[in-house]
């Protein structure tokens, strides 16, 4: 009797590793560090509209958000303590804060202060909280930074507010270009001299498509508008040496740069637009205009056959422009869709797998050079934080996320001047990989490291065999994000096979030294 059990026992393990080692698939991935394609810069967020509260909470609270924004340090364990952002994203304030419930902004965490005043002269001391923030990014080792304008300060525009009020053209007469463009080159200066911080780059055009009738600060800009705004601002900027560089296609949707929209024609095509040298709203001979595009990967996800199409769209166009550059420049989940709903805050793997694959899909196939998240932080119940916490002015409490972890596989470990480089697998670009599959891509950075990321979309763990020349590396690592862990690190055996395992539901980072 018990030589039967025993027997049986035996069956049954047997039959379980039988079952595992067959739902354990296996992937081939040919990796080719001399096959070459786009430098990445950075991976970035924003310090809307959070930071103007949080940047002034108690050192302990704040400090730990920035920690988890920037770090590149690690714990005891190894593991690190932050996701490393290299760039980040500051948002200048067009002063409706000052205005109350009259600027016809509902929320206050959406009004925003501003510099200007109205007797023209300047408060340096607002917008305190986020200028903690560009401190405590610089102090953690960041070196680039973006400012970007959602509206004019309500000094200048149209209606005195910082939002539209018919959505039909600029909140901005014509009257007011160089006004504008000065007010930038105040901030500008300010910031350099001050503080030190230098933004590299100017968006004054941040999503020109929408309305902006309330709701947030916000402008619309036909094309022919914005050209004329952007020939002001750029002339202002060469006689006043300004060095950074304009941003002026930060368009609400990657497929307002590629092609005609039905709505809003005039906002649309907008890569023909200004840099067709042919056509009348030309840009592309401005001294200050930086070569690329910059759009936000808004309501393209879904379904996965659009995903697809709309950055290969990207790829097309800009085959034709080969000097611009593709940047990613906001995103965060809108969409309501079969898989996921932008309602209720998204602290698990769900959104944080949703969100990798976009990642994916906007580094592979449209060759974006960046890769910016809306929010850092975000008080409301909505998927568009890396971090969260209470909406409270004063104090609260803060909770990291999946998102956020899942975002550090590509941002703490891809660095500036990063090249991303051939990594193919079988079915690697079809849509049924993309949405259920295991998405694999390959970076070598400047210090010769290189950087394989992995993203298990499939509810059991897969077996990888890199096929790539592992002689050169000392040491190599895996960072994992799933249910259980954030960023874990394990050095591993330098396997002479190249045979890794990837956990189910997870994105792994695999770092060659």
């Amino acid at each position: 009797m018990k030589n039967i059990k025993k027997l049986l026992l035996t069956v049954f393990v047997f039959g379980i590793c039988c079952k595992v080692m067959a739902q354990n698939s296996s992937i081939e991935v040919y990796i080719n560090k001399d096959i070459e394609h786009q430098t990445l810069h950075n991976f970035a967020a924003s310090d809307a509209w959070a930071a103007q509260f949080t940047g002034l909470w108690p050192d302990e609270k704040r400090n730990q958000m920035a920690d988890w924004l920037f770090s590149m340090d690690t714990n005891a364990q190894g593991s690190p303590k932050g996701i490393g952002l290299s760039a980040w994203r500051f948002n200048i304030g067009a002063g409706s804060e000052a205005q109350g419930d009259s600027s016809g902004i509902k929320d206050p965490w959406r009004r925003t202060e501003g510099f200007l005043r109205n007797n023209g002269t300047y408060n340096w001391q607002k917008q305190a909280g986020q200028q903690w923030f560009l401190k405590a990014a610089k102090d953690r080792g960041v070196n680039q930074f973006i400012a970007f304008v959602n509206s004019p300060p309500i000094q200048l525009t149209k209606n005195g507010k910082g939002h539209s009020e018919d959505g039909l053209s600029a909140n901005l007469s014509t009257e007011n270009y160089g006004a504008y463009a000065n007010f930038l080159v105040k901030v500008w200066h300010r910031f350099k001299d001050s503080i030190g911080i230098n933004f590299d780059y100017i968006s004054p055009f941040n999503e020109p498509q929408w309305e902006w009738k309330g709701g947030q600060e916000g402008s619309p800009w036909n094309n022919n508008e914005l050209a004329s705004a952007a020939r002001v601002i750029d002339s202002v900027f060469r006689v006043e040496n300004i060095p950074a560089q304009l941003e002026v296609t930060e368009a609400g949707a990657i497929d307002y740069l590629t092609g005609t929209k039905k709505k809003h024609n005039n906002r649309s095509n907008q890569i023909e637009t200004f840099f067709n040298v042919s056509g009348p709203d030309y840009l592309g001979g401005l001294n200050s205009l930086a070569p690329k595009v910059a759009a936000h990967s808004y309501f393209t996800t879904w379904p996965i056959e659009k995903l697809k199409k709309e950055r290969e769209r990207i790829a097309e166009k800009l085959l034709k422009y080969p000097y611009l550059e593709y940047e990613m420049s906001e995103y965060c989940i809108l969409e309501n869709n079969e898989e996921i709903k932008g309602k209720g805050r998204g602290l698990g793997m769900q959104t944080a797998l949703y969100v990798a694959r976009v990642i994916h899909a906007d580094l592979t196939i449209a060759s974006a050079s960046v890769w910016h998240w809306w929010l850092a932080m975000s008080p409301y119940d909505f998927k568009d934080g890396l971090i969260y916490h209470d909406k409270h002015m004063e104090d609260g409490v803060i909770y990291d996320s999946k998102l956020l972890w899942a975002f550090g596989n590509y941002s703490r470990f891809i660095r500036p001047g990063a090249l991303r480089i051939s990594a193919i697998y079988k079915n690697d670009t079809s849509t049924e990989t993309l949405q259920n599959g295991v998405l694999i891509s390959a970076y070598k950075n400047k210090d010769n490291s290189m950087v394989v990321v992995a993203v298990n979309q499939k509810n059991t763990a897969v077996n990888l065999k890199l096929q790539l020349d592992v002689q050169p590396y000392e040491k190599v690592s895996s960072y994992v994000t799933d249910i259980g862990k954030n960023l874990e690190s394990k050095i591993l055996e330098k396997p002479k096979d190249g045979k890794f395992t990837v956990s189910e539901k997870s994105v792994t980072t695999f770092v060659f030294r």
